[in-house]
């Protein structure tokens, strides 16, 4: 840490993934940034398919694109300094303050993640420099103990920057006595005495039913209880981070759209504007599963390992049901992977993605594909080629994409007006490498009026409005004032 004033700052970890420890920082950091405080969120390590493109040209994690616009401040690669986004189930590639270091295996990068404690480091003293105040979040438990060595997500980072922790547990999940407890018990004293609070999260009825439980879990831990945060029923209204939280529609509209589920799927939360429309029903097929045959619309989502969810898709019958979803005149659109798949080939030549070789496509569209080790990292601004209704989004994608049908564009980006993407003769079958267009209030409205629906819903608008309600949540349940005491002895 540069030397001078340490800046005020708690971690909150999790008695386990999916606790809600994403987004109780992401209302933390409204309810400060509401205050009038300068507060940065920071994960020093996090492990998701869905990214977000950054102002200063690298990628972060999704959950902290979203903590950042809770804060109200520019996304930063400083604020996921690693991020790992799996390609097969026991590798990954890494991330290091936005820029790809390279594919590693599970083992390979047990062994090696403390070399990448000092980048770490650097980036969370650059997070810091005029800030009130940094909220990080942990990753997975500080109770995996068998991770400890070289630890840079939880305990490890902690001790490295010296800074107190809170510690989450999901009551909602059951057990969470056990699991906060537990936790105590299973630390050296070095760490759990670290552990300066806990809260209890997505508590379900009256509250005051868990009196006693939180009595008996500061008894036990000596830890001070800063609240129980009761059900926030409009978390499904921010974006995810993990693809374990995908969800259908609500409602029942009148526009099917079907999504296939692949093994890899990323960006998915290109599908959130879409799953809230009412007009829509947003059907997500899962493995084993065909698709739907009436279906409006079949999106093809983004994929973190293109040719091996070709194979994946193809593997569950799904081409074929494309196939005859086409004949029956229906409506095809790919982003990013989605698009690279609907081509005719797809080459590999420098093995990025496993043996080097060509594949076919589902061969939909009149283009091919060659993967290339570069990376495109680029926020866009432009216009729907054939509607001329305005877009915004962002490119995260390795691969270059050419052939007959890119002579009529899916979209015109930037102020002269860059072709992207592809579409069929018959105007029938789209690709874009544009995540987030759907985000894009005049766009999807023109779309779903294309499909039979319409929308008049501010997408944006209404993350912003979830933020205010998740931190006047936060605010109503937990001792904030405890909170900031804790954050400020550091």
């Amino acid at each position: 840490m540069a030397a001078g004033r340490r800046i005020p700052a708690l971690m909150i970890q999790g008695t386990g993934s999916n606790v809600g420890k994403s987004l109780v920082v992401a209302g933390l950091c409204r309810l400060f940034a509401d205050r009038g405080l300068k507060v940065r969120p920071f994960k020093p390590q996090n492990m998701s398919n869905n990214a977000a493109v950054t102002s200063d040209g690298g990628e972060i994690g999704r959950a902290q694109g979203l903590q950042a616009m809770a804060a109200r401040v520019p996304l930063s690669v400083h604020m996921n300094p690693v991020l790992l986004k799996p390609e097969t189930d026991v590798g990954a590639q890494v991330i290091v303050q936005g820029k790809r270091a390279g594919t590693m295996r599970a083992r390979e990068y047990g062994s090696r993640k403390a070399e990448l404690l000092p980048k770490v480091l650097e980036s969370f003293d650059r997070l810091s420099e005029g800030a009130d105040l940094v909220l990080v979040e942990g990753a997975g438990s500080p109770a995996e103990i068998n991770l400890r060595a070289g630890d840079i997500a939880n305990m490890g980072f902690a001790e490295a920057v010296d800074i107190p922790v809170a510690l989450c547990g999901d009551i909602d999940r059951g057990g969470v006595i056990a699991s906060l407890v537990g936790t105590h018990a299973i630390l050296p004293e070095a760490e759990r005495s670290r552990i300066k609070a806990f809260l209890v999260n997505r508590f379900r009825g009256d509250v005051s039913l868990f009196d006693e439980g939180v009595r008996e879990i500061a008894a036990r831990t000596g830890w001070r209880p800063l609240g129980v945060v009761p059900w926030f029923a409009d978390a499904h209204r921010l974006p995810a981070e993990d693809a374990l939280a995908l969800e259908e529609s609500d409602g029942d509209g009148s526009v099917k759209i079907a999504v296939p589920v692949i093994s890899r799927i990323a960006n998915f939360d290109d599908l959130d504007p879409l799953r809230l429309e009412p007009g829509v029903t947003l059907e997500l097929v899962g493995p084993g599963r065909p698709l739907p045959g009436d279906a409006d619309l079949v999106l093809l989502p983004g994929s973190k390992s293109t040719v091996g969810d070709l194979a994946f898709f193809r593997a569950q019958g799904w081409d074929i049901d494309l196939a005859a979803h086409v004949r029956r005149g229906g409506r095809v659109m790919g982003v990013c992977g989605g698009y690279q798949m609907l081509g005719r080939t797809i080459s590999d030549p420098d093995g990025i993605e496993g043996t080097p070789g060509t594949v076919d496509g589902l061969g939909l569209l009149d283009v091919d594909t060659v993967l290339t080790v570069d990376k495109r990292l680029v926020e866009v601004t432009g216009r729907h080629a054939a509607s001329g209704t305005a877009l915004s989004g962002y490119e995260i994608h390795i691969g270059r994409t050419q052939g007959p049908d890119t002579a009529r564009p899916f979209a015109l980006l930037g102020e002269q007006g860059e072709p992207d993407g592809a579409v069929s003769a018959n105007g029938r079958i789209a690709g874009t490498y544009v995540h987030g267009l759907f985000a894009s209030d005049t766009f999807r409205a023109g779309l779903l009026a294309e499909l039979g629906s319409g929308s008049t819903r501010a997408y944006e608008g209404e993350i912003d409005r979830t933020l205010d309600a998740l931190a006047a949540h936060l605010e109503a349940s937990l001792d904030i004032g405890a909170l900031l005491e804790i954050a400020r002895a550091r």
